[in-house]
């Protein structure tokens, strides 16, 4: 993100259709006026507080294996509530699940970023991609990128633009397959990364909240994470060549400049480290397989299973994503002498820190309005009210997950943390669907992707300005209006196609991931 630092050409709106102008125009002066997601969380602990006091004494049956568990809503602002508060805060706030999830994967990402591992492992692989199937490819690593979270749509909007460019197509084209495929497909991945965990950190929190003895896997997804990616490389191709790109050539436009310098090239220093860290990551994974396979292997559950909930491979999958991370990236910055001293590799370690200060801020939000929905069973009242009115509906399973999945790709247009919404929305959701019947994994699987889908179309995303500005190098008439015009039919398919996904997925019984069930109990 440091590396961005052309300032943006100014934004001239080409001609959109007027309702879609107000429609977009409405959606930012909506979106704007909510306040900062930490600050949501402060708005939704005092909710809390003001609710449980109204609320308190309030009885009700909570169901549960062992039957229905009496419960009552409990005043968090009453003395000794409000005592534990303070003196659970500290543990509270570091005992937050996604916190160190977040932060240790991304240590070693920082490494891998830093060193330019990752840049030279994406560069890499376009390079090496015949003229025809530039898109797809385009597509597949743009869905890779997400192991580098946001670095990953730093890198690849830019160079989509410039490898179409020097494929003699359009380059605006490839700046929107890349975007659709780094943002749009956010959870599409074969690749296990850092949101795996964070997501079912908190999945498993709020379905404990009706089962206290409830676990979700951190892989609970991932076997239809890994589908959906080729689901959205062969959407995204599809869309691109035959509908967005003869659109473009239509359109009347600037000539293409010349790409920018230096992204589609590698340095012969690039590509000694890019070997070494090739064979570093190779390495690992052989030692990793070796070390499982032994059926009394030390990373195997105590029914000598590498997928129990109790393995030691399950609890390590952090560790490992850093691990995967962090030495392919020394590898790299040693090989090609980005890293010429200690020093570099832990200045690559604090630079992916420093970007995470805004993350903890709200992660320390987050976990003190979640202590206290938690403690003052509102969560649990909810869900008990709100699984009696959908079941007063009677609606089929599979209705009521659509209806899920467009609440938070409702949600998304506003706002755009996904931790930050699973946080907020999780804690009613899981345990409301949980009597329905409906497993905490295919309720986190419905959230992916609604949260996915529409990052693409709403000018809240952080980073909407920027893909802006990265499009206005081909065609300055390129603005925030005809760039959601451009990525709304890749948010339309790629929701319709991803929620029939799911349901297919659903229907035939085949597993989410692993432990990734579909009815509860």
């Amino acid at each position: 993100m440091g590396g961005v630092t052309q300032s943006a050409p100014p934004q001239v709106e080409t001609p959109v259709p007027p309702s879609a102008r107000s429609l977009f125009g409405s959606l930012e002066r909506w979106g704007n006026r909510l306040p900062d997601p930490a600050l949501l969380f402060v708005f939704a602990l005092a909710i809390t507080w003001l609710a449980s006091a109204l609320l308190a004494g309030h009885a009700f049956e909570l169901p549960s294996k062992a039957g229905p568990r009496p419960t009552q809503i409990i005043s968090q602002l009453s003395p000794p509530a409000l005592i534990s508060f303070l003196t659970d805060m500290v543990p509270t706030f570091v005992g937050f699940h996604p916190l160190g999830v977040v932060l240790v994967a991304m240590l070693g990402v920082g490494v891998a970023d830093h060193s330019g591992f990752i840049r030279a492992v994406l560069r890499r692989l376009l390079a090496v991609t015949p003229a025809a199937l530039l898109t797809p490819m385009l597509l597949f690593v743009s869905v890779l990128s997400h192991v580098a979270a946001d670095a990953g749509l730093v890198l690849m909007v830019p160079l989509g633009g410039a490898i179409f460019q020097a494929a003699g197509r359009r380059p605006l084209a490839g700046i929107v397959a890349a975007f659709a495929g780094v943002s749009g497909g956010f959870s599409a991945t074969p690749l296990p990364t850092s949101l795996d965990p964070l997501l079912q950190g908190l999945t498993q929190e709020a379905a404990q909240i009706l089962d206290p003895s409830r676990l979700v896997n951190p892989l609970c997804n991932w076997l239809f994470t890994s589908v959906s990616s080729l689901l959205i490389i062969g959407g995204g191709w599809w869309l691109t060549d035959r509908v967005i790109e003869p659109r473009l050539a239509a359109s009347p436009g600037e000539p293409p400049s010349a790409p920018p310098p230096g992204l589609t090239e590698t340095t012969p220093e690039e590509r000694r480290g890019l070997r070494a860290g090739l064979v570093t990551l190779a390495l690992i994974v052989a030692v990793l397989v070796l070390i499982v396979r032994p059926h009394d292997s030390p990373l195997r559950g105590p029914g000598g299973n590498l997928t129990d909930f109790g393995s030691p491979l399950m609890k390590a999958i952090v560790p490992l994503i850093f691990l995967l991370s962090f030495l392919p990236g020394l590898a790299h910055g040693i090989a090609s002498h980005t890293y010429k001293s200690s020093r570099d590799v832990v200045a690559g370690m604090a630079q992916a820190m420093s970007s995470m200060g805004y993350y903890v801020v709200m992660a320390f939000c987050a976990s003190l309005f979640i202590y206290a929905f938690n403690k003052s069973q509102l969560g649990a009242l909810l869900a008990v009210e709100g699984a009696e009115a959908l079941r007063a509906l009677a609606l089929p399973g599979s209705v009521t997950i659509i209806g899920i999945i467009l609440l938070c790709a409702a949600l998304d247009l506003v706002v755009g943390s996904a931790s930050a919404k699973w946080a907020l929305i999780a804690p009613i959701l899981v345990p409301m669907l949980m009597q329905l019947s409906i497993a905490p994994e295919l309720t986190q699987a419905a959230y992916r992707i609604g949260d996915s889908t529409t990052n693409i179309i709403t000018p809240l995303m952080p980073y909407f300005p920027l893909v802006v500005s990265f499009a206005q190098r081909y065609d300055k008439g390129v603005g925030i209006g005809s760039m959601v015009s451009l990525m709304l039919p890749y948010s339309l398919l790629f929701l319709s196609i991803w929620t029939l996904l799911l349901l297919a997925f659903w229907g035939l019984g085949i597993p989410l991931g692993i432990h990734g069930v579909y009815s509860y109990p």
